[in-house]
């Protein structure tokens, strides 16, 4: 009885993560229903370039000489800081990684935001860690209701492009020199929208 219980308690974390990560496409990546068969053409790079909110993470991608690797047959798994998200960095973090010199740097930041295949949110919830094309493990959970990779939320879940998923974080995932990783949330009460936590 307890292990069906303990089951039911995790279709209903997933549902609801599900629903609500829905919901949240909807208002960061400005998709509605009308749009849905834009997915089936519009790869990772052209699915957030229509969202226009992720302008920092485009930038970087170009600069890091990433956006053919994210526009290629994929699949990936794309975990995507808003604008909001790069912001919060700390004062001449973005400036500095986008300068030619620091190209690998860059490079090995926005990787450590990519895996391999294709993650669903539903897949996501099980997960611990999920290895990313940086070479470095996220590391993944269920926080009260809201999938966390790292320190950061995801506040919209399973963005379909032709290549792959997006899932919007709230935070710059950045791995650091000895295997850790830190994330930089966006100012909290500055967003608006919803979490996977649903509302």
């Amino acid at each position: 009885m307890k292990i069906k219980a303990v089951s039911m308690m995790l279709w209903a974390l997933m549902l609801s993560i599900l629903v609500a990560g829905s919901a949240a496409a909807d208002h960061h990546m400005g998709h509605g229903s009308s749009d849905s068969k834009d997915s089936k053409s519009m790869d990772i790079v052209d699915t957030a370039a229509k969202a226009g909110t992720f302008n920092t993470l485009l930038a970087a991608a170009k600069a890091a000489g990433l956006v053919d690797a994210l526009k290629g047959d994929g699949p990936l798994t794309v975990f995507a800081p808003t604008d909001e998200a790069f912001a919060a960095l700390p004062e001449g973090t973005v400036e500095s990684l986008l300068k030619p010199e620091n190209k690998e740097q860059l490079k090995q930041v926005l990787l450590y935001h990519v895996v391999s295949g294709k993650v669903m949110a539903e897949q996501a919830v099980k997960l611990e860690s999920a290895p990313t094309l940086a070479g470095v493990d996220l590391t993944l959970m269920v926080k009260d209701g809201t999938l966390m990779i790292d320190n950061a939320s995801v506040v919209a879940a399973d963005v379909m492009a032709s290549n792959g998923v997006i899932h919007v974080i709230d935070a710059v995932l950045i791995p650091a020199a000895d295997g850790g990783k830190t994330a930089t949330k966006a100012a909290s009460g500055s967003r608006s929208g919803g979490s996977c936590s649903g509302h």
